[in-house]
């Protein structure tokens, strides 16, 4: 991307209560993407800012009165940094203090948080698979888990094959729900398929997704909706819903401005919920989730530090699962 420039600056130390952390890997979200190219922050970062909200890495020195990690502890960064249980904080309506925008990200070397800040990383994964974690599986996670209390024997619909996607096919489906996933793409569709889902639906194929969301599961509709898209694809998950079924807001692909039917809306005594990532309880908990159920999360490809902008460039082609950059 035109506005990366590797620098060389020092190693960090860490004052009271915080800890240097070696990053191993990070993982790209699109948030990144609008960070760098000034879309997103309503007041540009002091330069030089380094980007990037997903992180995992290893404790290498602690910093005075320091309790909650020790040198050698694999760590992920939480992303909300000022949240971490309920209810959220009020900066949360102003970006917050969030990791890679407003606060300086993780593409480094080296990086400096307060140990408030760090999870404990999964056991079961590598360091690559457990950068992915921060904020497209949180997202997910919490979604399912918080915000719509999925269980087993429900209908999840996932809406495409990005990081937050997958992640909530693999989530939903541990937890014994049937997953409908929809794509445009025959060939992520059945690669998704290879990942548990009970259905698929090609919305090339299949534009009125509604309907067949309602042939699949003899008009019951689905119970919880992932709305990736935005936009006026907002009425369809509205007429695909079962009633009391929950729609978790999270992306905004076509548009981020929301187009609801409100009738069906009522008839269905539906919730709209907007999801942006989760706290640290909860982020411990899908850990701890991840270890039990042997969830893998899905890597598109691997790039090196120097092949950054590259990796960026992969993040806008619509990889399936998620793109890295391995940093150790």
């Amino acid at each position: 991307m035109a506005h990366l420039e590797m620098a060389q600056r020092p190693i960090p130390q860490p004052g009271p209560n915080e800890l240097l952390i070696k990053v191993a890997a990070v993982s790209l979200n699109y948030r990144d993407a609008l960070v760098i190219n000034g879309a997103l922050l309503q007041t540009p970062p002091p330069m030089p800012f380094v980007p990037v909200s997903d992180m995992a890495g290893e404790v290498v020195a602690t910093g005075t009165g320091t309790t909650r990690f020790t040198a050698g502890d694999r760590i992920v960064g939480n992303f909300w940094t000022q949240w971490l249980d309920d209810p959220p904080p009020a900066e949360m309506l102003r970006h917050g203090l969030s990791l890679g925008g407003p606060l300086p990200g993780m593409l480094a070397d080296y990086v400096v948080i307060h140990e408030d800040i760090a999870v404990h990383a999964p056991k079961s994964v590598t360091d690559e698979e457990a950068c992915t974690l921060p904020v497209a599986a949180l997202t997910a996670w919490f979604a399912l888990t918080e915000a719509a209390q999925a269980r087993a024997g429900q209908t999840v619909v996932v809406q495409g094959t990005g990081g937050v996607s997958l992640f909530g096919l693999q989530f939903a489906t541990a937890l014994g729900a049937r997953v409908i996933v929809t794509s445009r793409s025959e060939d992520k569709l059945s690669r998704a398929r290879g990942l548990g889902a009970w259905a698929t639906i090609n919305t090339l194929q299949t534009p009125d997704w509604a309907q067949a969301v309602a042939d699949l599961t003899e008009d019951e509709g689905a119970d919880h909706i992932l709305e990736m898209i935005g936009g006026d694809n907002l009425r369809q998950s509205v007429q695909a819903l079962a009633g009391g079924g929950h729609i978790l807001q999270i992306g905004f692909m076509e548009d981020t401005e929301l187009r609801v039917p409100a009738i069906p809306l009522q008839l269905r005594r539906a919730t709209l919920r907007g999801v942006s990532v989760g706290h640290r309880r909860s982020f411990e908990e899908m850990n701890r989730a991840i270890d039990a159920f042997h969830i893998k999360p899905v890597i598109d490809r691997v790039f090196s530090f120097s092949e950054a902008p590259a990796a960026f460039k992969r993040l806008q082609e619509g990889p399936f699962g998620k793109v890295i950059i391995r940093i150790a």
